[in-house]
């Protein structure tokens, strides 16, 4: 189990950073042999955006959403994503391909993403008694203070002024 810091914590983001929601959903969960493919390919891609830091996954951490898988990915840039998604050397593109070839409109097998640009100033996190978790895992955390004990604080909207408790 992951040792948990006890009291209140924030992300220190130090510069742009890019958050990468991806899943896929069973729409036919019975039709395994249309499903399994891309299911299986996800690992691979983690595998080498782990093992290869100058590909720019900073963090990744996942589960079940809903009853189907989904991945919460930070990368340092969007230039790092694009580059993962188009180089043909790397595990992402040709399951793609596959997978437009093989499933495409079917209906079978749902997959989709969603990207967020967010830059240090529009980003706000709080982790109580938490292990080290999410963009914090992908930064780095320390114990929230004065200066940012409210969400606004740390959002910087409202700097110093005060706001509503989380």
């Amino acid at each position: 189990m992951a040792k948990v810091q006890p009291g209140r914590f924030t992300a220190d983001v130090d510069g742009d950073i890019v958050v990468f929601l991806i899943g896929m959903r069973f729409n036919k969960p019975w039709k395994v042999w249309k499903w399994w493919a891309p299911f299986v390919a996800m690992p691979r891609m983690l595998r080498k955006l782990q093992g290869e830091p100058d590909l720019g996954l900073l963090h990744v951490q996942g589960g079940m959403l809903s009853g189907h898988p989904f991945q919460v990915c930070y990368f340092r840039s969007l230039d790092h994503l694009y580059r993962f998604a188009k180089d043909p050397d790397l595990p992402h593109l040709e399951p793609w391909r596959r997978f437009n070839r093989k499933i495409g409109a079917s209906g079978d097998v749902g997959v989709w993403h969603e990207t967020y640009a967010v830059s240090p100033d529009r980003a706000e996190c709080v982790y109580a008694n938490m292990p080290v978790w999410g963009l914090g895992a992908a930064t780095a955390t320390s114990p929230v203070g004065r200066k940012r004990e409210t969400a606004e604080q740390r959002m910087g909207a409202m700097s110093g002024a005060a706001g509503a408790q989380d």
